[in-house]
Order: C-alpha cells, then sequence, then structure tokens
C-alpha cells in the first residue's frame, strides 16, 4: 500500500468557496464548518501572521503601523499570493482541528470567468496549503447546487450569484453552462460606494466595516416600506475631527443605484443572451437569487420589476457555494462532468 493510498484513507476531504469577502469551508460528513473574513492580519516586521478571519476583521482600520490587515482575494481571485496561501492554510488546519499529517482533497469554487493563471494561482496556493487533490468548479454552478436546483435535468435553471467581489450570472442545462457572465461588481462594491457618498455629500470619511455596516441595516434597491434613519460616525474632512450624522435610507438607495443598476443589466443581458428554448424554460421557473449581495433589501423586487420574471431566494443565500461544492464531496461523477481545468 503506497503513502500516498495511506494518506488517502486518513483523507478527510473539503470543500472551499473562496470568497473575496468571506471564505466558508465544508468537511466531508460534517457540513459547513467554517466561514470567516478572507483577512489576514500581518505584522510587517517580523512577517509573522498575527491574525486570520474573524480576529483579523476585527482589526481592519485599527492597525497600528506595524500590523496590516490584508484581503488577499480581490475580485473573486487571489490578488496577493503568499497571503492567499497562509490564509488556506490556517483554514484547513483550523477545519481538520489543527491534525498536520492530513493531506485532503480540495473541491474550491472560482468565478465564471476566471483566467488560466488565476486558476494556476487557486491551485497552486491550495497545493501548497497541503493538498493532495484539487478540482476547481465556477461558483455559479456550485451555488445552483447548492439552492437544490435540478441543474442535470433537459431544462434552464437560471441562477445570480451577487458575492462580496463579483455578481455570477449563469444559465444551466444539462450539468453545462449554456451562458455566464462575471461582473466584477457586487457588495464590496456596494461599501464602497457609500463611503463615497458620504465623502462627497457630508465631507465626512467612514471606514470599510462602517459601511458595510450601513448597507446591511438600511441598504435598498427599491423603495422601502417605512423610513429608516440611522447615526454613523466618521472623521470630518475640513474639520479633522469625529463627527457624528444622521442619513436616512433614501441617501443610502441614491448612493447604491448605479452598482445595483449594473448587476440589473447584466441579468438583463443575460436574458437575451438564453436560446429561446431555454428561455420559455426561464419564464416558468424564475431566476434564483443567491450570495451575500442578494441580501440587499427589495434587489428581488426590483428584479422582478425589471424583468417580468419569476424570482426566488436561495434557502440560505450566503452558504449556497459552499453547500454546493460540498455536495461534490460526495459525488464525484457529478464533479468531474463540471469541474473546469
Amino acid at each position: 500500500m503506497s503513502v500516498r493510498s495511506l494518506f488517502a484513507l486518513f483523507s478527510s476531504d473539503l470543500a472551499i468557496d473562496l470568497g473575496t469577502a468571506n471564505t466558508c469551508v465544508y468537511a466531508r460528513g460534517k457540513g459547513v464548518v467554517l466561514n470567516e473574513p478572507s483577512i489576514v492580519a500581518i505584522n510587517k516586521v517580523t512577517g509573522r501572521t498575527e491574525a486570520v478571519g474573524r480576529e483579523a476583521k476585527e482589526m481592519l482600520g485599527r492597525t497600528p503601523g506595524n500590523i496590516v490587515a490584508i484581503r488577499p482575494m480581490r475580485d473573486g481571485v487571489i490578488a496577493d499570493f503568499e497571503i492567499a496561501e497562509k490564509m488556506l492554510t490556517y483554514f484547513i488546519k483550523k477545519a481538520h482541528n489543527r491534525t498536520v499529517w492530513v493531506r485532503p482533497r480540495i473541491v474550491i469554487g472560482v468565478p465564471s470567468e476566471i483566467t488560466q493563471v488565476e486558476k494556476r494561482a487557486v491551485k497552486d496556493s491550495a497545493y501548497r496549503a497541503k493538498a493532495s487533490e484539487v478540482y476547481l468548479v465556477e461558483e455559479a454552478m456550485a451555488a445552483a447546487i447548492g439552492a437544490g436546483m435540478p441543474v442535470t435535468e433537459p431544462a434552464a435553471n437560471m441562477i445570480v450569484d451577487i458575492g462580496g467581489g463579483t455578481t455570477d450570472i449563469a444559465v444551466i442545462s444539462l450539468a453545462g453552462i449554456v451562458y455566464s457572465k462575471a461582473v466584477r461588481v457586487a457588495g464590496n462594491e456596494m461599501d464602497e460606494a457609500i463611503i463615497q457618498y458620504i465623502k462627497k455629500t457630508y465631507n465626512l470619511l467612514i471606514g470599510e466595516r462602517t459601511s458595510e455596516g450601513i448597507k446591511i441595516r438600511m441598504g435598498s434597491a427599491s423603495g422601502l416600506d417605512g423610513r429608516i434613519t440611522m447615526e454613523i460616525k466618521g472623521r470630518h474632512l475640513v474639520e479633522g475631527v469625529p463627527k457624528t450624522i444622521t442619513i436616512t435610507d433614501e441617501e443610502i438607495r441614491e448612493a447604491l443605484a448605479d452598482t445595483v443598476r449594473v448587476i440589473v443589466d447584466a441579468v438583463r443581458v443575460a436574458l437575451e443572451k438564453t436560446p429561446p428554448e431555454l428561455s420559455a424554460d426561464i419564464v416558468d421557473r424564475g431566476i434564483v437569487l443567491t450570495g451575500g449581495g442578494a441580501l440587499l433589501k427589495n434587489l428581488d423586487k426590483r428584479l422582478r420589476e425589471e424583468t417580468g420574471l419569476p424570482l426566488a431566494m436561495a434557502e440560505d443565500p450566503l452558504a449556497s457555494v459552499v453547500l454546493g461544492v460540498g455536495r461534490m464531496l460526495s459525488d464525484f461523477g457529478l464533479l468531474r462532468k463540471i469541474s473546469i481545468d
């Protein structure tokens, strides 16, 4: 018996949704074992990793000069190779309760329009983090499987997965992707739009964490039933001192208008490019929304108005991709069909 097959005995396969904002890990037989922000805090002087995930996120915008909080993923792909590898190694160890000799088979969800170079980077990072085999699966396909859509049937399944860095839109039939588009506009872009709007309107500077909080609490894609107001604190650019202002949901809706428009347009383009037989299926079955960005208030309503099609929200929008990738750990036949090389 070779060493490799001995490893395979102990191997506990993992599925990873390597997201721009959050990384989720699914262990075979256990379900989702980890869901943490994709952030690493590094000490610039010693080069040591100070914190990863949730602890590192707490440090965002609050670190002293010698510590930097870095997001190794940008727009759904690896922007900082070394840091991504440290992050993956940490998450894999944490998922396996720190056992070091485990060499898992790993399935990773990646954005649909990822380049060869980017694929290589993801694979290399996983191999360096001690994986024995690495499979890549397109996020849109994984999200559709995780949302429980019947992807292997000869009928159209349309999915819109709005993550942190990318919005993946796909039309799937017979376990293959008929049309796919990844727009690099999603949750992070919304946060940035809020920061810029408040800076322009109020001369107030706020951080990433504050703007994410505003988006979650009062961001919306179309008018809400009641008015929401919120007090926010930041640094005034002219006076240079900390200040508190009150903003309303209308203002935030205006701030997010362009970002939402890009997502809505991408969905319309996808519908235009779908073959007629499959379009007929989409009219019957509708579109499924998933991903953290899909939680934006009234986004489903807005898409329904713009397309005239029925819209459903995935049961667990934040975990659809990782649940889908996780399902492939026990269905290798399906994995072979849909993994990309």
